[in-house]
C-alpha cells in the first residue's frame, strides 16, 4: 500500500509499504478520509518537542484525524467490527498504570499517540492498524468528511464544555482556526453568545461567513464586553495572559492551544478574580458526544474543509502551500485513495 512518510525534518516521500497485519487486540482500517493537523506540521518541521524528548523519531508516518472501514481483526477482537465505519482515539494508554485505571488514559506517561508518538503508524496512508479498544463506531449515514472531523471536534467539545457556559452566557474564542471554529460551533449549539478574536483578516472574514458576526482583532475588541469564559485555541504564547485579563471575575479560562514557547500568567490575577483555568489535552473523553452531536445535526463542521488532496500533495500542504482549488476554510483533508 501507499503511505506518506516523514523521513527527516522537512523531508518526506510517498512510499510503498506492507499492508498492516492486525496483532492480537488490533483492527486494520482502510482509511477513507484523514485530516492534516498543526501537529503534523510540527513533526514535519522538526519542532515537535516529542522528537527532542525521544517520544517520536524518524521515519514517521503521521496522521491522527481519520475515518475508515474495518477490514481485518486480530485475535480477541469481535468479528462484528468487520465492515464497520469507524474513527479512532489518538491516545493509546498502557491500560495498566494508575492514570489509565482512573479513566484518564490520554495522560498515560507510557502512551502511544497514533501518527505522533511511540512509533504507532498514522493515518496518512491507505490503511492503519490500531487497538480495537480505541475504535468508535460511526453512523452508517455519516459521510467520511464528517467522520474525519470527529477527532479534532472531540478536543474542541471538551474545551467548550470546560468553559462552563450555557444559554445566554457570552464567551470569547481566541484563534479562529480549525479548533477555534469547532469550539465556537459547539458553544453556539449550547446557546452561548460567541465572539472570536483573531489576527488574520481572511480568517475573521471566513468566521463571519459561518454566521459569527462578532469577530474582532486585538485593536477593535470592545473592552466593555463581559466575557463569562475565554477559550485560547491559538497557540500564541501571549494569549493565555490576555485571556485572564479579558475574562470576568468568577469566570473560566480554557487553554487548548499549545505554544512552542512558555506562556506566563500572573497568578495574582487568578486569585483576585476568582478565575478558574482549565487545560485540555486530548479529544479522548469527548469523542462519543462529538459523534452524537454531528449525527444529530446540532453541529456540522464540514464547511471548514477547504480542499481534499491525495497523498502526493501532503508535502506541499505541510510546506504551507494551499491547493489551487482550496476554499477559505482552515482544514485540508486527505483521501489516501487518490
Amino acid at each position: 500500500m501507499r503511505a506518506f512518510v516523514l523521513t527527516g525534518p522537512r523531508e518526506f516521500a510517498v512510499q510503498d509499504v506492507p499492508v498492516p497485519e492486525p496483532a492480537a487486540g488490533e483492527a486494520v482500517v482502510a482509511v477513507e478520509r484523514a485530516g492534516v493537523c498543526g501537529t503534523d506540521v510540527e513533526l514535519f518541521t522538526g519542532e515537535m518537542p516529542y522528537l527532542e524528548q525521544g517520544h517520536s523519531w524518524y521515519p514517521l508516518r503521521p496522521g491522527h484525524e481519520w475515518a475508515g472501514t474495518v477490514t481485518a481483526v486480530g485475535e480477541g477482537v469481535e468479528s462484528s467490527w468487520l465492515g464497520r465505519r469507524v474513527m479512532g482515539d489518538t491516545m493509546l494508554g498502557c491500560g495498566e498504570c494508575r492514570r489509565c485505571r482512573r479513566g484518564v488514559q490520554h495522560t498515560c506517561p507510557e502512551r502511544q499517540e497514533v501518527g505522533i508518538r511511540g512509533g504507532r503508524d498514522g493515518a496518512l496512508a491507505e490503511a492503519l492498524a490500531v487497538p480495537a479498544r480505541s475504535l468508535h463506531a460511526l453512523p452508517d449515514d455519516m459521510d467520511w468528511a464528517l467522520g474525519a472531523l470527529v477527532e479534532p471536534g472531540g478536543g474542541a467539545l471538551r474545551a467548550a464544555r470546560a468553559a462552563g457556559c450555557g444559554d445566554g452566557d457570552r464567551a470569547l474564542v481566541l484563534g479562529p482556526g480549525t479548533v477555534g471554529l469547532l469550539t465556537a460551533m459547539f458553544l453556539r449549539s449550547f446557546g452561548v453568545e460567541v465572539h472570536l478574536l483573531g489576527s488574520v483578516p481572511s480568517s475573521l472574514d471566513f468566521a463571519r461567513a459561518l454566521g459569527y458576526e462578532e469577530c474582532w482583532s486585538a485593536d477593535d475588541l470592545p473592552r466593555d464586553l463581559a466575557f463569562d469564559a475565554v477559550i485560547d485555541c491559538s497557540g500564541a504564547p501571549a494569549l493565555p495572559a490576555l485571556a485572564v485579563d479579558l475574562v470576568q471575575p468568577g469566570g473560566r479560562v480554557v487553554c487548548i492551544g499549545l505554544a512552542v514557547t512558555p506562556s506566563e500568567i500572573d497568578t495574582r490575577s487568578l486569585v483576585l478574580g476568582d478565575i478558574t483555568v482549565v487545560g485540555v489535552l486530548s479529544a479522548s473523553p469527548g469523542l462519543e458526544e462529538t459523534i452524537a452531536l454531528y449525527a444529530s445535526g446540532a453541529v456540522d463542521p464540514r464547511p471548514i474543509v477547504a480542499a481534499t488532496v491525495g497523498l502526493g500533495e501532503i508535502g506541499g500542504v505541510l510546506q504551507g502551500r494551499r491547493p489551487a482549488e482550496a476554499g477559505p476554510g482552515p482544514k485540508i483533508a486527505v483521501d489516501p485513495r487518490r
